[in-house]
């Protein structure tokens, strides 16, 4: 489909491109500032968002909100597309899903062992104090929750990835021998990717890349003649603005023939700089110049090419504005140019809706053509063949119609795998602007048999399953290894200050304390009456309370060492922060009674 839009001057612009990458990045953006604030909050930090960050998010919000709504209740025909997308490629996108999980689960298994080291390291630090033992029960509650966060749809959403071939439906899974044959081509207003759009130029280039048929759109000018035109204006597709641009936004309909005639109806093609389609091939220099040199065509022209080719005719037909001569009569013109030009009635497929019966009064070999109608409207007015969006497709593949024999026609089918989607519904043709893409494929896209899609699954999911196995029990394994050698240093590390702390005992001169589990009440005040002067010192009472320090100033006097003195504070230099940090309990020193 046209992903471009004409632009007050005239230019076409791919206007959905940019305007959905734009709110692409704000929508990244304004997630990523949210995904972060929520994170901080997780982790009781104080939010430090710039002034404009505020009022992005703030006004990002509710628009998208908005636009959402928007989309879901005024678009809500367009995510049919995203549905019919599935259902080609669901086959696909279950196996990649697959391995995207295999993917995932190096960093989900990384992440979740190291939150279990995390958590078994918070349970081993647990002590005695209370308001400590708070603090790690809150973080190992936290780290469960991210480990259950993270795990639990990890496991959820692999497990159904497992089992939803059970429940899946794609039209392509089938036997080569149930294939149908491939669907016809309409030529959407000729080939307008060849060729200027309802000239005989595009007409000629649909019949050259096998089109069974021919689409148009009729107007009736303000003389009574029959012409071909989409649009109710003439800007996009003649040059009016450089002939007469007071009329430029005049409806065709109230144009002469004698005028119309006169207007360049290719140079808008084949001289943009910007193509009117995305994926629109480059023109040779003879097409170019052939396209430059198109006109406005009659519903004449259109006849004479689709007699002589034996190509059906099919189009709309657009009533004129209330103050045209034709407006009551322009079926009954329409109907007489046609038996006029001589054409086999059974070439048009009539379309409009209107005055049926007087159709088939007149012309009762015409082919009539309904919409979107009931089975039963259908049978009543001896309709066998419908034209219809191919968005109706998502609604059980239109089997009823296919069942009660209603040939079916689809519109627009530009894209090679909506195309093969169409095929593998068994649908017998479709409307198309891409027809020399399409009239090149030899079989539909993303098609298998149910045997292969059976063999893919049941090894995929194997495959998965130990490599996914393998990761977790690779990350185990390594996470136990550091958990050993933290084990060791830590081990080292309390030998080596439990040694320091000796040395400073034996250099100080204080008995060395006991282990906790050993200690017994003192049953007398310990003297140590080589090392106390005459200052008083704090008794030191012991506690389970270790981190909390003890509030005393010792002053004792020197002593003798085996060391120099510069040597003995060093090494209490040294020795002391571990000390501090280990703070082993200290028997009561007090001072000697003096002697009677």
């Amino acid at each position: 489909m046209n992903s471009m839009a004409l632009t007050g001057t005239g230019v076409w612009f791919f206007w959905s491109i940019v305007l959905l990458s734009f709110l692409g990045i704000l929508a990244a953006y304004t997630t990523l500032l949210l995904v972060l604030g929520f994170l901080l909050c997780w982790e009781k930090q104080r939010l430090y968002l710039h002034w404009y960050h505020k009022i992005l998010v703030l006004i990002m919000i509710p628009f998208f909100s908005l636009l959402l709504w928007i989309l879901l209740t005024y678009w809500k025909d367009r995510w049919l597309t995203i549905g019919l997308s599935l259902q080609i490629l669901a086959p696909y996108v279950h196996l990649s899903s697959i391995s995207v999980m295999v993917l995932l689960s190096w960093p989900v298994a990384f992440y979740l062992i190291h939150l279990e080291g995390e958590a078994r390291m918070r349970r081993y630090q647990i002590t005695s104090n209370e308001r400590r033992r708070n603090t790690c029960c809150s973080m190992l509650t936290k780290l469960r929750a991210l480990q259950v966060a993270v795990g639990v749809p990890f496991f959820f959403i692999l497990l159904c990835l497992y089992v939803v071939p059970f429940g899946t439906y794609s039209p392509c899974l089938q036997e080569k021998e149930k294939l149908a044959p491939k669907p016809n081509f309409f030529g959407h207003r000729g080939a307008p990717m060849l060729g200027p759009e309802n000239t005989i130029m595009s007409f000629e280039k649909a019949v050259e890349y096998g089109a069974h048929g021919l689409e148009s759109d009729v107007q009736i000018s303000f003389d009574g003649v029959p012409f071909l035109m989409h649009d109710y204006d003439l800007r996009r597709t003649t040059n009016i603005k450089e002939v007469l641009p007071d009329a430029a936004r005049r409806h065709p309909s109230l144009f002469r023939w004698s005028f119309l005639t006169t207007l360049n109806a290719g140079k808008w093609f084949s001289d943009a700089w910007v193509k009117p389609f995305f994926r629109m091939k480059p023109l040779s220099e003879d097409d170019k110049e052939r396209a430059r040199n198109q006109r406005i065509a009659k519903l004449t022209d259109l006849l004479a090419i689709a007699q002589k080719e034996k190509k059906l005719v099919i189009f709309d037909l657009n009533a004129p504005p209330s103050r045209h001569p034709s407006r009551l009569s322009y079926i009954h013109l329409v109907v007489r140019v046609i038996l006029d030009s001589k054409i086999e009635q059974h070439l048009i497929a009539w379309l409009p809706g209107s005055e049926r019966r007087y159709i088939k009064s007149k012309a009762p070999g015409f082919q009539h053509v309904g919409t979107f109608y009931t089975l039963q409207e259908l049978a009543d007015e001896n309709i066998t063949r419908i034209n219809v969006d191919y968005k109706r497709l998502y609604y059980n593949g239109l089997r009823e119609y296919k069942a009660a024999n209603i040939s079916i026609n689809l519109y627009i089918v530009n894209e090679p795998w909506l195309f093969s989607l169409v095929w593998c519904h068994s649908i017998h043709s479709v409307t198309t602007d891409n027809i020399e893409v399409l009239n090149e494929m030899n079989h539909p896209y993303y098609f298998m048999t149910p045997n292969f899609y059976l063999f893919l699954w049941i090894f995929m999911d194997i495959l998965s399953a130990v490599f996914i196995v393998s990761i977790f029990r690779f990350h185990w394994w390594r996470e136990s290894q550091s958990e050993k050698i933290r084990q060791g240093i830590t081990s080292y590390t309390e030998a080596s200050s439990a040694s320091l702390q000796n040395e400073v005992v034996e250099i100080m001169g204080i008995p060395a304390p006991f282990p906790e589990r050993e200690r017994e009440p003192p049953s007398s005040k310990a003297v140590v009456p080589e090392i106390v002067n005459e200052t008083t010192i704090s008794t030191v009472h012991p506690t389970d309370d270790i981190g909390q320090p003890v509030p005393t100033e010792p002053a004792f006097e020197p002593i003798q060492a085996p060391t120099s003195e510069a040597n003995r504070e060093a090494t209490l230099q040294t020795v002391l922060p571990t000390l501090e940090a280990n703070e082993p309990t200290v028997p009561s020193v007090e001072k000697p009674p003096p002697e009677t």
